[in-house]
């Protein structure tokens, strides 16, 4: 294993750990005023943050005429407890507001625990808290990355290479 790659899975652990026992105390996120959306979250947050705080709107509104993607789901059912997925999105990005609410749909379908991913959320210059998204290569919103055991195993990045998101990230976890 490489210096780097020990690096991140040194601290893709750590990041796990570290979110499921603060989560409970404390916030690890930052609200910040942003002209066009109201505020924005730069940090760890939950989804429970997102859907609870009535400034996103849009998390309720682009579920309205969504159908969950069947493959997704039972992706998700068939492999619970053999991935964690560390979701980097903007609250203020239309891009993650189209998609990450989907992607949250199917997890919640599929009766996946909120411990078996983190979302870190990026300002609208795409940084993070602790430069995590330096440490993961995240340069777009949102991506979303497929871990196994500390290594990533795949990733979609904005709509995928098809623009089926949702498909790509089925075909990743029904290969683990």
């Amino acid at each position: 294993m490489t210096n780097t790659s020990l690096r991140k899975w040194m601290f893709f652990a750590l990041l796990m750990v570290v979110t499921q026992q603060v989560f409970a105390q404390q916030k690890l996120y930052e609200v910040l005023p942003d002209a066009e959306e109201k505020k924005l979250f730069r940090g760890i947050v939950t989804i429970q943050d997102i859907k609870g705080d009535s400034s996103f709107t849009w998390y309720k509104q682009n579920l309205q005429y969504y159908r969950n993607n069947a493959a997704l789901v039972e992706a998700f059912k068939q492999k619970k407890g053999q991935f964690q997925l560390v979701i980097f999105a903007g609250t203020w990005c239309h891009d993650s507001q189209q998609i990450i609410p989907k992607y949250f749909s199917c997890l919640e379908a599929a009766g996946i625990p909120d411990s078996a991913f983190t979302i870190v959320a990026a300002d609208r210059n795409k940084t993070t808290v602790g430069n995590l998204h330096q440490l993961f290569g995240v340069t777009l919103v949102p991506t979303v990355i497929v871990m196994k055991e500390g290594k990533e195993i795949g990733r979609i990045t904005e709509y995928g290479k098809t623009g089926l998101p949702d498909a790509e990230l089925a075909s990743i976890i029904a290969a683990l």
